[in-house]
């Protein structure tokens, strides 16, 4: 990336190391919880102290969510032009331009890192640039400086698994050598089909790439409702996405020409390259955590719901702190810790009302229980469900998308899940949460108006279904 580096706004600190400087919070760790609970902090008049040791934005910013989401839109344009004669635009798809591809993206990454750098400046936080190591329950050491603070927060995030005996390089690529591929390879295996794996494909394809997706469990995005699942599976059969399901990985050799990839069921698979996205583990090795005495578990640090650690004045957020992985929720309980030690005594946040969305095509996204989650808490008897084809949908059939929007009810009470398949429906994920954390009825949802044409009147179409009066589909 060609982005500007944080070092204009680096504030030097000089300190006397038997008297270091006192800031009401030090965090260790820019990304999206860290630099969110450092901004929030700072708007509250607390004073603070920024440690990271790469750029601000973390893996998010620079690896993860906005750089994937950049690529997930160029192979958006790949795909209208290659389909443009269904609309009667008589476009071509004459090649793919890595190298343009990745200098939009770089773009888009280099203006919002810039962006942040002055937000982080404009508030007046000390900014270390540097490996931090947590050295006392208040103090972090950096390089031979040391930063103190009333209170510390662990931000350090999330770094790529592997798997045993599976080690990277050549050809055997993670997400963040994916991101800067020059190239778009013929044919790829991706071993892992959750999130990550299952945006990576839909990017190749969309390309014009042979993708085989190979997932341990029993489906694709084995985290989401099980319908949603059984949806993007026959989407991607019909965009001509392999995937083998149920199966387990066992073995991989490459060569100067190609990665073979051999399966527990004896199948052996052959690409150029094979990309391991089994998911993101914490990266909490090597910065004094357990030898300050922070309670810990298989590397995640142990945390309440109101993000304290076992040691006091220590909190932990984001992708360290277990439960699901996602930038908006770090982004979010690092606001909830400035909160809390400004002394607003923040609303803990309830992990099942944080939204969810994979940016495959077509897209899924969810909020709330799934069914099954829903039965389990509630009884058999204690749920209802509506599922609304977007077939019924005026501007999804605009659009030439399919897919359905999917309601979890508690018998005569709230709507407890919303789970959502088909181009786009990342976008209603917002009314969505709402729905869910404001445990709206579908009888008061249903009498909200929604715009004509949007897809977001599916939303409203199926809980005028769930409430008993449905419309544009069957009863």
């Amino acid at each position: 990336m060609n982005g500007p580096s944080t070092t204009p706004f680096k504030e030097p600190i000089v300190s006397d190391p038997q008297n270091p400087p006192v800031h009401d919070l030090v965090v260790l760790g820019g990304g999206s919880g860290g630099y969110a609970a450092a901004l929030r902090a700072a708007e509250l008049g607390l004073s603070v102290a920024l440690v990271e040791r790469d750029k601000v934005g973390g893996t998010c910013l620079h690896r993860g969510c906005i750089p994937t989401k950049a690529l997930l839109h160029a192979a958006e344009l790949a795909d209208a032009a290659r389909e443009s004669s269904r609309f009667g635009v008589n476009a071509h798809l004459e090649s793919v331009d890595m190298a343009g591809v990745n200098k939009y993206k770089d773009g888009v990454v280099a203006r919002l890192h810039k962006g942040l750098q002055g937000l982080i400046s404009s508030r007046k936080i000390t900014y270390l640039e540097g490996e931090g190591r947590l050295v006392a329950p208040d103090t972090v050491q950096v390089g031979s400086t040391r930063v103190t603070g009333r209170s510390v927060l662990l931000a350090t995030g999330s770094n790529s698994r592997s798997l045993p005996g599976l080690t990277i390089g050549g050809r055997i690529i993670t997400s963040d050598q994916a991101l800067g591929l020059d190239r778009v390879p013929e044919k790829v295996i991706v071993l892992g089909g959750g999130v990550i794996g299952v945006e990576f494909a839909s990017v190749w394809r969309s390309f014009g790439a042979e993708v085989t997706i190979v997932e341990a469990l029993d489906r694709l995005v084995p985290m989401e409702e099980a319908a949603c699942s059984k949806a993007l599976e026959r989407a991607f059969r019909r965009r001509g996405i392999a995937f083998r399901t149920g199966v387990r990985f066992s073995q991989a050799e490459q060569s100067s020409h190609d990665v073979a990839v051999t399966l527990e069921n004896g199948q052996t698979l052959r690409a150029d390259l094979l990309l391991v996205a089994v998911g993101r583990g914490p990266n909490t090795a090597g910065f004094g955590y357990e030898q300050v005495g922070i309670a810990m578990d298989r590397g995640f640090v142990l945390a309440d719901e109101r993000l304290r650690t076992n040691v006091p004045g220590v909190f932990a957020v984001g992708d360290i702190v277990p439960g699901m992985q996602l930038a908006h929720r770090g982004f979010a309980q690092g606001i909830f810790v400035a909160e809390e030690l400004a002394g607003l005594s923040p609303v803990p946040l309830v992990e099942s009302g944080i939204p969810r969305v994979t940016y495959c095509e077509p897209e899924v996204a969810s909020v709330g229980l799934t069914e099954a989650a829903a039965r389990k808490q509630h009884g058999d008897d204690g749920v209802q469900t509506v599922e609304y084809n977007l077939g019924g949908n005026g501007k999804s059939q605009i659009l030439g998308t399919t897919g359905f929007v999917k309601l979890v009810r508690q018998k005569d009470g709230p709507v407890v899940g919303v789970h959502m398949v088909g181009s786009r429906v990342g976008e209603l994920i917002g009314e969505s949460q709402l729905i869910v954390n404001w445990e709206a009825f579908p009888e008061e949802v249903a009498q909200l108006i929604h715009a004509h044409p949007t897809q977001n009147e599916a939303l409203g179409e199926a809980h005028l279904a769930l409430a008993g009066k449905p419309l544009h589909t069957h009863g």
